[in-house]
């Protein structure tokens, strides 16, 4: 099963795994995948391939996992957190260094594969319910439209 840890700089040693996932609305309802490695909830997305740009590999994503083919239309931020490493089956223990991407539908249905148990269109008083991975949890505003591009923000300083 896929973990989050969570903690001050949790793993400074984990390297940086650069990502993209992509915010599909249609209407006030948000695309959100059930993950078949954890049971939580996320937009679709996943690891950037050498050769590949970031809005290519959101694109590939949402194909790969739900069957639909989305367009590209926006950047809405950029995320990554020390604080919040992914561990993976194998051991393996990352930071994700993560683009979102708002995207609309071109063509299809959304529907499941290997990496997604339920697919859904949630409101966002819905999404607020569901159990959601940690570092998709605060992109939801911005996902949703009601708060401007992402970033995770410098911590302040201690000297």
């Amino acid at each position: 099963m896929t973990l989050h840890e969570n903690g001050v700089r949790t793993d400074a040693m984990a390297p940086l795994r650069p990502g993209a996932s992509a915010a599909v609305l249609d209407g006030d309802r948000l695309l959100l995948t059930r993950r078949s490695d954890n049971g939580e909830w996320c937009m679709p997305g996943g690891g950037i391939d050498a050769g590949e740009r970031p809005a290519e590999a959101a694109q590939r994503e949402v194909l790969e996992e739900t069957g639909l083919r989305v367009r590209v239309t926006g950047l809405l931020g950029v995320y990554s957190d020390p604080d919040l490493v992914v561990v993976y089956p194998d051991g393996n223990r990352v930071q994700i260094l993560g683009v979102l991407f708002r995207a609309e539908v071109v063509e299809g249905t959304a529907g499941l594969s290997d990496e997604v148990t339920e697919v859904g269109w949630f409101t966002a008083a819905e999404a607020a319910e569901l159990t959601v991975i940690a570092n998709h949890r605060p992109l939801l505003p911005t996902a949703y439209g009601v708060a401007e591009i992402y970033f995770n923000p410098p911590r302040p300083s201690t000297a």
